[in-house]
This record gives C-alpha cells, sequence and structure tokens, in this order.
C-alpha cells in the first residue's frame, strides 16, 4: 500500500504542482489571481486529487479481491493527500523563486484595498494596514509560509478522502469487472 501511496501521491501533486509553475513563469503579473486565481487553483487539485479514488478503487479491486474496509481506504486517501500536498508546497516555493512573486505584499495590498472598499474609516485602515504588514513579514518566513501552503491542499484532500472511502468501502458500488 506504500508504494501505491507514495506513487499516485507524486502523481497527484505533479499534476497540481507542474501547472502552478508553468502558468507563474509563462504569465508573470498576468497570470490569474483573486477569486479566479483560487476558482483554478482549486479546482485543479480536485482534478489531481482524483487520483485518490482510482488508487483506492485499484486497491480495493486488485489487491483486495473487491473488498476495502472506511479506515484502510479513508487512511490510504490521507497518505496520498500528504505526498501530493508535500509536492504542491514544493512547487509553490519553486514558484515564487523562479518568478520572485510577493505573494504576502501583494495579499496585505489585497486586505487593505477590501478595507476601503467597505469605508473603513482611517484608523481602521492604519489597524488593518499593520496587520497586513505582520502578515507579509510572517510570510517571507519559509517556516511560516510552507505550512500555511500545505493547509491549502490539506481541505481538499481530506474530502476527496472521506467521499472515496465512503463509497468505495461498499463493494458494490463501481464493482470489478470480470472477464468474459
Amino acid at each position: 500500500m506504500l508504494q501505491s501511496i507514495l506513487r499516485n501521491g507524486l502523481i497527484a501533486g505533479l499534476i497540481v504542482g507542474i501547472p502552478m509553475i508553468v502558468v507563474a513563469v509563462t504569465l508573470g503579473d498576468k497570470a490569474p489571481t483573486g477569486n479566479l486565481g483560487m476558482l483554478i487553483g482549486y479546482t485543479t487539485m480536485l482534478v489531481a486529487l482524483s487520483v485518490i479514488f482510482l488508487a483506492v478503487k485499484r486497491h480495493r479491486d486488485v489487491v483486495n479481491g473487491g473488498v476495502i474496509k472506511f479506515l484502510p481506504a479513508f487512511l490510504m486517501g490521507l497518505g496520498i493527500s500528504a505526498v501530493a500536498g508535500l509536492l504542491y508546497v514544493l512547487a509553490w516555493e519553486a514558484t515564487l523563486a523562479l518568478t520572485g512573486f510577493d505573494f504576502g505584499a501583494m495579499y496585505a495590498e489585497h486586505l487593505v484595498e477590501a478595507a476601503r472598499a467597505k469605508g473603513a474609516s482611517e484608523a481602521e485602515i492604519a489597524a488593518e494596514l499593520a496587520k497586513a504588514e505582520e502578515f507579509a513579514k510572517m510570510y517571507a518566513n519559509p517556516l511560516f509560509r510552507m505550512p500555511i501552503t500545505f493547509t491549502e491542499i490539506l481541505p481538499v484532500g481530506l474530502l476527496v478522502s472521506l467521499v472515496s472511502a465512503l463509497l468505495l468501502r461498499n463493494s458494490r458500488f463501481m464493482p470489478a469487472r470480470t472477464g468474459g
């Protein structure tokens, strides 16, 4: 099972990581940000982590003779998610290194602009600016940034692992095809 977790986690990590790097490097400042960037990012994560379902089903059908319990299926999904998440973090770090993109500063600027758009007072904007600058400073530290990046993909992996385990524990759900 460990070999399957590593192999499928690598596949999922590459599916989510390579497009991130390619888009950021090729489009630079024109790369989608904001809500569109989040939509594209989370859709890519969902597509990449669909590998969990395929891996658990294959393990159930080929290795376990058509049966898998919830906990082993769920843990297999979490393992694949963890490997994919590590590759996602490495891809984000590579993106930052290759492009010089300062996400912390961009996000801080977004927070201040959002406060202004809501009609915040000068005191509220100053407070938001101080929080934004503190965030940008913390985000510059890889020991702070990397766990935050990991938590972006983790909920998607948890959800796909849970749904996959719930569905595939039932041996009548998408049963293995037999020859003949």
